[in-house]
């Protein structure tokens, strides 16, 4: 089996899709362009052969890598880079070199928020009220329907980037008045907590690994507001929850790959509410999240997926495992070093965030985990704790 994996250096815990791979026999062909000797050395091992680019964004530079690929190892078999960014160029890759997988046709149902809205509704799955507004007269229209307060948000987009809340007739017209281009949808805003039904399916559709988060609070107040973050996965998942995202990933006919589903839970009426899906892991550590919560290794039951359509190891949640994130802009009560020594065991991981996720995540990161949340919830509290009681 060929198998492209474009950017196998980020992020960088997902050079162990690529190892697995390898273990299981793959041709694994990395393509990107950071220079091969600063690929750690796992992933210089997994690679049977690297072609470096000047321009990831210079798509007949990757045109020609895999027309190198193919005339060298045949048939490609799959391309993947697991990460949003990279999703329409492996849909059009995929069209160019027929190699299996989402095509560009599939795409717009899972990157554009208002079509996945329509799949929402056909799945039987309540979603947000709203719709793609290009004009102002449409949005006010949308407004007066809806009522304040309200979200716009760019149709295409990812990680509450360019969202914005909306709390009055002014605002709207302030909003359009500086509008960021592309398209908007706008809907109303639901205070409510955000959990996940994330995953992994098999080549058949059947989800094979199953798992759910809960934040601390929205993405979008943590990057408008610069707040920080914590989030963590579930040891049961709610049944509402499950039989929306089973309906879901049906809908959408989700195979052979990760996904992430975003919902709200009202706090006014405790309904399941979906904000939008995703065909990828959740960003960030949440892939060795699984990895701590379950004892498993989710990079190597991937593989096992894509080679044998196995997934091996049974899992039964023991844990409770927590990311906690510290930004260097604020003044936290404890050090790191108080941190390391109060919690101890606790404290499984800790590491730098990647600027790239810093304005959502943090700087700092750490991995927590405890079969019991209330230990988990404490812990997050104390590494957050600021001086200032007023700020976020």
């Amino acid at each position: 089996m060929n198998y492209i994996y474009l950017s196998p250096h980020f992020p960088p815990n997902y050079f162990q899709f690529c190892v697995h791979l390898r273990r299981l026999g793959v041709n694994v062909l990395g393509l990107a362009d950071e220079p091969y000797e600063m690929l750690r050395p796992e992933l210089q091992d997994a690679l049977t052969e690297y072609y470096r680019v000047d321009d990831m964004h210079n798509y007949d530079q990757l045109l020609r890598a895999c027309g190198h690929f193919t005339h060298r190892y045949g048939k490609i078999d799959r391309i993947d880079s697991h990460t949003e960014y990279w999703m329409e160029t492996e849909a059009r890759l995929r069209s160019d070199f027929n190699i299996n997988g989402m095509k560009l046709p599939e795409l717009t149902t899972i990157k554009s928020k208002s079509m996945m809205k329509k799949v929402f509704e056909k799945a039987g799955v309540a979603a947000a009220r709203g719709d793609l507004v290009c004009s102002l007269e449409e949005a006010q229209r949308c407004a007066y329907e809806i009522g304040y307060p309200l979200v716009a948000k760019p149709d295409i987009g990812v990680g509450a980037a360019n969202t914005f809340k909306v709390s009055s007739a002014t605002d709207l017209e302030k909003f359009f008045a500086q509008k960021p281009p592309g398209d908007y949808v706008l809907e109303e805003f639901i205070e409510g907590d955000i959990c996940t039904f994330d995953g992994l399916a098999d080549k058949d559709g059947n989800p094979v690994f199953l798992s759910s988060m809960r934040y601390s609070h929205g993405i979008m107040e943590t990057v408008n507001e610069d707040r920080h973050i914590y989030f963590y996965t579930l040891r049961e998942i709610p049944a509402d929850l499950e039989e929306a995202g089973r309906r879901l990933l049906k809908a959408f006919d989700v195979r052979e790959r990760f996904f992430h589903f975003e919902f709200f839970r009202s706090p006014r009426d405790g309904r399941i509410i979906a904000i939008e899906v995703n065909m990828r892991p959740p960003g960030g550590p949440t892939t060795d999240m699984f990895n701590y919560a379950n004892d498993i290794d989710i990079y190597w039951e991937w593989a096992s997926i894509v080679v044998n359509n196995r997934f091996v190891e049974d899992y039964t949640r023991k844990y409770h495992c927590c990311f906690v994130g510290r930004k260097f802009n604020k003044n936290y009560v404890h050090s790191h070093a108080e941190i390391i020594g109060s919690l101890g065991p606790l404290v499984i991981h800790h590491q730098p965030v990647s600027a790239v996720f810093s304005l959502a995540m943090g700087n700092y990161a750490y991995l927590l985990r405890s079969p019991s949340l209330a230990e988990i919830i404490t812990a997050a509290e104390f590494i957050q704790e600021l001086r200032d009681a007023h700020a976020h």
